[in-house]
């Protein structure tokens, strides 16, 4: 947590919000049975106007949406926030068969005797967490009904059998968006009054620079540079509809340089991390003209680092 208390400091986020966090994290204690959910995160996000934001939202005891296009980094903010207030992390990525029951919990035969099995919402509530809604927007009604009156002033869960929940002071719900992806829908009006909404920009040219250093310090300034203008080369196909989001990877543009770091050349680990990911024949080679005019096919490990 210091390296990111650090990190935003030196990114210039404003010092009264880092203090009142600072606060917030001494206000709130967390129980020793879940302090191995608050997360360690092994990326950082970058901009500083959207951490103030969201800093401030938390403050003032909103839950938030995050949402945006594909790389923005809704994920990693939302880890990185839960880091920053010291909050256990539970996460419910959403699906067709995600329920009531799997957000609240269920009862269940433990081979003795029957007992309740709380989900991550209950979990979340009761100590505090920093609950992850993801991709919150493909969830069934069912499922968003039973967050209506846990978002809301109320704060309480209502669990049929048992007794109510009131939510406690410290738990946030953070919800991520895609826009446009198979399966998803716009939020009805009464679950999205629940959320401060921020609209994740695409990272900067000037981040992605030195989110590759910071990532592989060892890697060379040319190609650090040739693998900024190719994610934003992809960005722009993507952007015109030539090609589709999918090749637009940011964590697959990170997972290829940790591949090459590893010895595999620079057109296998390309390949693997982002070319495969488009399942047309003719959109692959469009991708790989893309990648080819920006980074040779056959670059070994002590070319691309030092």
């Amino acid at each position: 947590m210091r390296d990111l208390d650090r990190f935003l400091r030196e990114e210039g986020v404003s010092e009264h919000l880092l203090e009142e966090a600072a606060v917030f994290r001494k206000a709130h204690g967390t129980d020793p049975g879940t302090k191995g959910r608050i997360p360690d995160p092994a990326y950082v996000y970058y901009g500083k106007k959207v951490w103030e934001k969201a800093i401030a939202a938390i403050l003032c005891g909103e839950n938030l949406l995050l949402a945006g296009p594909k790389a923005t980094g809704k994920n990693v903010l939302a880890e990185n926030l839960a880091c920053l207030f010291g909050r256990p992390l539970y996460s419910v990525s959403f699906h067709v068969n995600v329920d009531a029951a799997y957000l609240i919990g269920s009862d269940t035969f433990d081979g003795s005797r029957v007992v309740f099995r709380p989900g991550p919402v209950h979990c979340c509530a009761v100590h505090g967490g920093f609950g992850v809604l993801d991709e919150i927007n493909m969830a069934r009604n069912e499922a968003l009904a039973v967050l209506h009156a846990t978002l809301d002033y109320r704060h309480i869960i209502d669990v049929a059998g048992y007794d109510r929940i009131e939510v406690d002071p410290a738990a946030r719900f953070i919800g991520t968006m895609n826009y446009g992806y198979a399966g998803t829908r716009d939020l009805n009006e009464a679950l999205c009054s629940r959320f401060a909404v921020l609209d994740m920009p695409l990272i900067e040219k000037a981040d992605l620079l030195r989110l590759l250093q910071d990532s592989f310090p060892d890697m060379k300034v040319q190609m650090r540079v040739q693998f900024t203008e190719l994610f934003y080369e992809l960005e722009r196909k993507a952007r015109s509809a030539e090609v589709s989001e999918r090749a637009l990877d940011l964590r697959g543009l990170l997972d290829a340089a940790a591949l090459m770091s590893r010895g595999v050349t620079s057109g296998d680990a390309l390949e693997m991390c982002i070319v495969n990911k488009t399942f047309d024949a003719y959109e692959r080679n469009l991708v790989m003209d893309v990648i080819r005019a920006r980074i040779p096919m056959d670059l070994g490990r002590a070319e691309v680092f030092a």
